[in-house]
């Protein structure tokens, strides 16, 4: 097993040095020979004792979280509402959230010098895609972590997520109480894991309506309400246009909203609206939106005492939750 004196050697620089480096303690370093050092130790594969301590006794009380670029053309306050329940979850529980950025293409790199650093005792990640490097990587580490969503269906981690297909499926239904049966969606491209399990939602909620499936009811696109608007001008144009949309997401049904009331239509009588994430400007549209909620809080606190769980290495407690949404009924659906 490699020692600190390797990374010395390895480093051509003295113990001291990397020990400096190591505790962060590196006012009179330079940034070559700090480089160097980490180069030495990521070559070497040693692993800082500081690390340890700190996950015994998790002194640095911190846990990181990475904080998602949103273009600047966009807003996302169901990311900010989520982030700020993650902190106020974890400041209950005695932790603070330690936030930073990762290039998106690169991720690991900011995952490891966090790491080797002892600078935080957890993470928590969200956004997660199938094969996400960032689960990977922990997972080899043995680092603890628990994650907002899920991943590969054969990788055993701690997860929380909110059941979007369960979710689209309800909404579906509801629509079907109203007597439609001409229901579309609008959803992501393929290979969104997320708009994946929300699209097989749309699915399940015909087939447990009795409903055939329409192929040209489906229009996908990027996360965006300029797609819902698109969207209208497909579905409308159609021989027998819906008299439901189904949106994965609120943006895209706002835009869906928009382009209707353009041409004419009134949202809520003569075409229903259903999106997905109640986010706070949904219910001040006109008209208001119908939506799937997510339980942010809800998923906060629970993400914060799994993690508690983990890092107190309680034996036995639920280690994948699927957490419902909740179906906020509004003005933009109405009886056919």
């Amino acid at each position: 097993m490699p020692t600190i004196k390797d990374v010395a050697r390895e480093a051509g620089v003295s113990i001291a040095t990397v020990s400096y480096v190591l505790n962060d303690k590196t006012a009179s370093v330079s940034e070559d020979t700090r480089r160097r050092v980490w180069s030495a130790v990521r070559k070497t594969g040693y692993r800082p004792n500081v690390t340890a301590r700190n996950l015994r006794s998790s002194q640095s009380r911190l846990i990181g979280y990475a904080w998602h670029e949103v273009p600047h053309d966009m807003v996302n306050p169901v990311l900010e509402h989520f982030t700020f329940s993650l902190a106020r979850a974890a400041e209950a529980a005695g932790y603070h959230i330690l936030t930073f950025t990762y290039p998106i293409e690169d991720p690991i790199p900011v995952y490891d010098e966090l790491i080797r650093t002892g600078r935080v005792d957890a993470f928590v990640i969200g956004s997660t895609t199938y094969e996400d490097t960032r689960v990977k990587f922990l997972k080899e580490q043995g680092f603890p972590f628990v994650s907002f969503g899920r991943s590969n269906n054969d990788w055993d981690f701690n997860w929380v997520d909110v059941d979007g297909q369960r979710g689209i499926a309800e909404g579906v239904a509801y629509l079907v109480s109203l007597g439609h049966r001409n229901i579309a969606a609008v959803v992501w491209e393929a290979g969104s894991l997320t708009g994946d399990y929300r699209y097989a939602g749309y699915l399940e909620g015909l087939q447990q309506a009795g409903i055939p499936f329409n192929p040209d009811y489906v229009v996908r696109g990027e996360h965006s309400d300029t797609t819902g608007c698109q969207a209208v001008d497909t579905l409308l144009s159609l021989p027998e246009p819906p008299t439901a949309i189904v949106a994965i997401s609120d943006l895209m049904a706002v835009g869906v909203i928009n382009e209707a009331e353009r041409r004419g239509i009134t949202v809520g009588r003569d075409l229903s609206v259903i999106g997905f994430d109640d986010a706070p400007m949904t219910q001040y549209i006109r008209p208001a939106l119908t939506t799937l909620q997510q339980p942010l809080s809800t998923i906060a606190q629970t993400l914060i005492a799994m993690l508690e769980n983990t890092l107190k290495d309680v034996a036995s407690y639920e280690r994948h939750i699927l957490l419902p949404p909740r179906l906020i009924v509004r003005e933009s659906c109405g009886s056919i």
